[in-house]
């Protein structure tokens, strides 16, 4: 259903005051999708597989505990990343592939020393 003119008008009053207040944090939400959430918690599922699997090979042998647990690491980062693929889904993968292309690494990651700069409080 469209809104009507005067309904339009108060949601674009809406959105400037929200931009005059909190710039950072509406370009923040601007630019966030389900899709980049998403990515990024791949991104950390599979880093804790890895992990978990290095933690198996080192520790299994000499301590089953230790390695059982690497194990469960390993399970539930894999369910993770399930679930954040499902998430995901074609589209998000398709959004995500087209925006990597022709990025580098350092744009496809994310800068986080700058993250870390602006959090706490480093000048260039």
């Amino acid at each position: 259903m469209p809104l009507s003119e005067e309904e339009h008008r108060i949601l674009q009053e809406i959105e400037k005051n929200f931009y005059e207040n909190d710039p950072e944090f509406a370009t923040r939400v601007k630019s966030e999708t389900v899709y980049r959430h998403a990515g990024r918690n791949i991104k950390w599922a599979l880093l804790g597989f890895v992990a978990g699997l290095a933690m198996l090979i080192l520790t299994f042998t000499t301590s089953v505990i230790l390695g059982s647990l690497a194990f469960l690491i390993m399970l539930g980062s894999a369910v993770f990343f399930e679930q954040n693929l499902r998430r995901l889904g074609k589209a998000g993968w398709n959004e995500i592939s087209t925006s990597a292309q022709g990025k580098g690494l350092r744009a496809q990651f994310g800068n986080a020393t700058d993250r870390f700069g602006k959090r706490f409080g480093k000048k260039d």
